[in-house]
């Protein structure tokens, strides 16, 4: 059977690890890796309850890895140390802390990659603290989880037990490799499970793209205390004013931890609702009436009153 390494090839377009997954047991897929069934002994911990930050490993060196598809059939794939520091690198390099998704089927909110490191010492390495156990070369992350539906109902009842990785690689063909056990069966079992969640997560997983108008809406303490409660829940907030400048917004969106990417300043109510509407916004805060009847049903008007 066929062993073939992955690894960035500089040349493509799109090339390396583009997100983080939480998974129910970590694998991968094609040349698109997704880890949802292979690191079974890899498993998270948790380092801090009261904080919840999780430890896990995200890729490990040398692991064969069984893969089946129509083109190829059967074979398995591996990363060199070398990769795995380089995809590592790349994950920083092009800002993708922040990039989650469940299952890989959700994009979720609200998870942040805030320590990363090489094993370079089984034994003197901080993974050991946590019984992880990975050899030398794994990158191990460290997640902290501001997402409450991800922390109490996938995290804290054991659901999701590991991390994953998403994103391109080339392959390099490798010589056939024998005596690895088939994890076929595994394979099947995990899809089932995943299947059984699909619905669960559709239901819990209510990510939404909310956006908020800033002068008597964002600006008012009820409306600061209603984005930190979506913001709370996993939702994905913008702040999407008629004013011609953001400088008088910047403040408030880093204090409510609002990415700039996220923050608009259209000059005019009627670019602003061209904006939420390409933005694809599911629901928009507003205390202009006008502005709301404008909004097809996503607009919910705000007021100030107790």
């Amino acid at each position: 059977m066929k062993l073939i390494e992955l690894i960035i090839d500089d040349t493509m377009e799109v090339s390396g690890i583009d997100a983080v997954s939480i998974v129910s047991s970590p694998a991968i897929e094609e040349n698109w890796i997704a880890l949802k069934d292979q690191n079974k002994e890899y498993k998270f911990a948790e380092v801090s309850k009261e904080k919840k930050i999780i430890m896990g490993a995200l890729l490990v060196p040398d692991k064969p890895i069984y893969r089946n598809d129509e083109q190829e059939g059967e074979y398995y794939i591996y990363f060199s140390k070398d990769t795995i520091r380089q995809c590592m690198e790349m994950f920083f390099k092009n800002g993708n802390q922040s990039k989650a998704t469940f299952e890989h089927l959700e994009t979720i909110s609200g998870l942040t990659m805030v320590e990363s490191w090489i094993v370079e010492d089984t034994e003197k390495d901080k993974s050991n603290l946590y019984n992880l156990n990975v050899p030398v070369g794994s990158w191990v992350g460290t997640i902290k989880v501001d997402n409450e539906v991800i922390w109490n109902d996938f995290i804290k009842t054991g659901i999701v037990k590991g991390f994953s990785i998403e994103g391109y690689f080339a392959d390099k063909a490798k010589t056939p490799l024998s005596k690895v056990e088939d994890d076929t069966d595994k394979e099947i079992e995990a899809g089932l499970q995943i299947l059984e969640l699909i619905e669960d997560i559709k239901k819990k997983i209510q990510l939404a793209k909310i956006s908020f108008d800033f002068d008597d809406t964002l600006s008012t303490p009820k409306g600061t205390e209603l984005a930190k409660k979506l913001i709370k829940e996993g939702n994905d907030l913008y702040i999407i004013s008629a004013r011609h400048l953001k400088g008088g917004i910047i403040k408030k969106a880093k204090d409510l931890g609002i990415p700039l990417s996220r923050v608009y300043a259209t000059g005019s109510n009627v670019n602003k609702i061209a904006k939420i509407k390409s933005l694809k916004i599911s629901q928009h805060y507003d205390n202009n009436e006008n502005v709301i009847k404008q909004l097809d049903g996503i607009g919910k008007l705000f007021t100030n009153g107790k």
